[in-house]
């Protein structure tokens, strides 16, 4: 990787055991080396310039497109801190399987009070859809009810009523909608998209924008996108700068 290429060499024992001396150890790049050159021309903008990464790109790519070799990716993520923290971002495909991996389960909403009913581990049923499902969570200040071995599709549009398998009892909370976890509600946001909390029992209204759990990764993924690279004019004078800071 031509961003090593520079770093100055030191002993390095790898695992674990005898001491770090150099009997025991290799001579290895010292990868923790760090010098504040790009740091301290980061914002200026006589030498930076703003982009905008686009979908399925790749950091060897951009930089080839930007400066007529794959060797300067390594300046997008020290010129923002974003993404050296967060990671490349991902393409539009990607995100979306992202989100199915880490919300992979099914969700209830019901216009309900759900603090001393279906608690977790309560295993509940649809009267109408005979569908049911073992409760694994809930977010009681969202009306629901996150669910793990499900068996059957309960019906959304507040007709199917839920109640605990095997008790005969009515609750009388209807099932308002029954979705994939990663597309139901994370949060809601008012007009100025400022967090809002809502009342479960009434739903959010009208005023108010729902923002999923895919949604809000799709949000961070953007705001990845939007990049400072260095100019081109600029960029062989900043990475030799670079590099001489490294060596010296």
């Amino acid at each position: 990787m031509s961003y090593f290429k520079n770093f100055p060499s030191t002993f390095y024992k790898f695992g674990t055991g005898a001491p770090i001396t150099s009997d025991f150890s290799v001579i290895f790049q010292d990868i923790s080396t760090y010098v504040d050159v790009i740091d301290t021309i980061k914002d200026q903008t006589s030498v930076y310039t703003k982009y905008h990464i686009q979908d399925n790109e790749r950091p060897d790519q951009l930089s080839h497109k930007l400066y007529g070799t794959p060797d300067f990716y390594w300046t997008f993520f020290l010129m923002n801190d974003n993404i050296r923290e967060q990671g490349w971002p991902l393409s539009n495909t990607e995100i979306v399987q992202l989100a199915q991996r880490e919300f992979p389960l099914d969700v209830i909403t019901a216009r309900a009070n759900l603090t001393e009913t279906f608690l977790v581990n309560t295993r509940i049923e649809g009267l109408l859809s005979g569908a049911t499902a073992t409760v694994n969570h809930r977010h009681l200040d969202l009306g629901q009810l996150v669910l793990t071995n499900v068996t059957g599709t309960f019906i959304s549009g507040g007709v199917d009523q839920l109640r605990k398998v095997g008790t005969g009892i009515s609750s009388g909370i209807f099932v308002q909608s029954y979705e994939k976890e990663y597309l139901t509600a994370h949060h809601y946001e008012d007009v100025n998209g400022i967090t809002v909390d809502i009342d479960p029992l009434i739903g959010p209204g009208a005023q108010l924008t729902e923002v999923t759990y895919l949604d809000r990764h799709i949000n961070i993924n953007n705001s990845l996108k939007e990049i400072k690279i260095i100019k081109k004019q600029a960029i062989y004078q900043v990475v030799e700068a670079f590099n001489e800071a490294i060596r010296s």
